[in-house]
């Protein structure tokens, strides 16, 4: 037998054994887990620009040829290749001797033809005054105008002949028909030119301001136009439409282009609509033939919603978003997007005003788990991990 004295630390001991093992197998249940905090932004619908972005191909505003338009042997070039040109300089001489021995033989013809037209002048006044008094017949009267007339239209003849000398002689000096850059000679001195064909000799080309040429889809005006008759879009006249062009560091250029043209048919090698704006282009920092990306400024867009890119998931059932209830509970909610505003999305359809968007701690919920929410802020947020970036699902999807 234990002595008194024992027994109760020994009892002492054994309940307080029972105790720690009965502790052992209990584990805290779910509804003693806090829930998980997540930052949320409070979203309302505003007005944001209907922007497209495209790409497209400068041109110049004016293009014209310089060409041979008489036949003569190029002489020399009076211009720097590559420079600015003004309209009506002189950009290359071809000998001008033959053209101005062939105006010296029209100006004689024209000499000649007159001197002819005043000996029959003369003759048809004395006829006219003989034939009253019979002392010449009908037939010599007639004879007599006839030749005058001839002569006259003979008159007629050499001046257009002088004149045609005259304007060959013009193109000997070949000028620039418009103001802008003159290109690369075509044709060395010396070369027979325009010898049955208006030989290229170079090309000048207006480059400010510029044409920026791009295309959009039939299917991305339909909408536009759809968008407009329920009110959702109000689409900018075509002169106010603004274009912006980045360059090929990816810097936005520092002038603003206008839409100034709209095809009214379908191109049918590409099912799309030629677009084309101006660039201004005082500095000629952009050249024809570059190809640039554009952003298409065409109204603004009612009702439209911004959402962070890191809030927007998707998966199999296309994009949705997170969204924290007043019960505390987490919502799924399937989106349509439109295009980026910088760094958010724009959500047309399946939000309304006033939802919490869970934009941080995206991977630590899904729907229907309860969540603590805070407020949101972009300069607290760090950097969106594969768990959250775009086109990923939180876990449990």
């Amino acid at each position: 037998m234990t002595p008194s004295f024992l027994r109760t630390p020994l009892l002492c001991l054994g309940l307080l054994a029972l105790v720690a093992c009965g502790g052992k197998g209990r584990q805290p249940g779910p509804a003693q887990m806090p829930p998980p905090e997540v930052g949320v932004l409070g979203v309302q619908p505003q007005n944001v620009p209907l922007t497209r972005t495209q790409v497209g191909r400068l041109s110049p505003y004016r293009s014209a040829d310089v060409r041979a338009r008489v036949t003569g042997v190029l002489l020399k070039r009076t211009y720097d290749e590559g420079t600015d040109v003004k309209r009506g300089q002189l950009l290359f001489q071809i000998d001008p001797a033959p053209l101005k021995a062939a105006l010296d033989a029209s100006l004689a013809a024209l000499g000649q033809a007159q001197a002819t037209y005043a000996n029959d002048k003369v003759a048809a006044r004395r006829a006219r005054k003989l034939a009253p008094e019979g002392y010449i017949s009908q037939a010599g009267l007639d004879n007599a105008q006839a030749a005058e007339r001839s002569s006259a239209a003979a008159v007629q003849v050499a001046r257009a002949n002088v004149q045609t000398a005259r304007i060959n002689l013009g193109y000997a000096s070949v000028r620039s028909p418009i103001a802008g850059r003159a290109g690369q000679q075509q044709v060395t001195e010396g070369a027979l030119v325009g010898n049955g064909t208006d030989t290229l000799l170079t090309t000048v080309e207006q480059i400010d301001p510029l044409y920026v040429n791009f295309t959009m889809s039939v299917s991305a005006m339909e909408r536009m136009r759809r968008a407009q008759s329920h009110g959702s879009v109000t689409l900018a006249a075509p002169d106010q439409a603004s274009v912006q062009v980045s360059l090929p560091d990816g810097s936005p250029y520092a002038e603003h282009g206008v839409l100034d043209f709209s095809d009214t048919s379908v191109n049918p090698a590409t099912g799309s609509v030629n677009l084309r704006a101006r660039i201004p282009n005082p500095k000629h920092q952009l050249l024809p033939g570059m190809y640039v990306n554009l952003k298409v400024d065409l109204g603004q867009q009612h009702g439209v919603f911004l959402i962070p890119q890191q809030a927007v998931l998707r998966d199999t059932g296309g994009a949705y978003v997170l969204t924290v209830g007043k019960d505390g509970k987490v919502v799924r909610k399937d989106v349509a997007l439109g295009d980026m505003q910088g760094s958010d999305w724009e959500v047309t359809a399946g939000l309304a005003a006033g939802d919490r968007v869970v934009v941080s701690g995206v991977q630590k919920v899904k729907a229907g788990d309860p969540a603590k929410a805070s407020p949101w802020h972009p300069d607290r947020a760090g950097a969106p991990s594969a768990a959250t970036a775009p086109g990923a699902a939180p876990n449990g999807k």
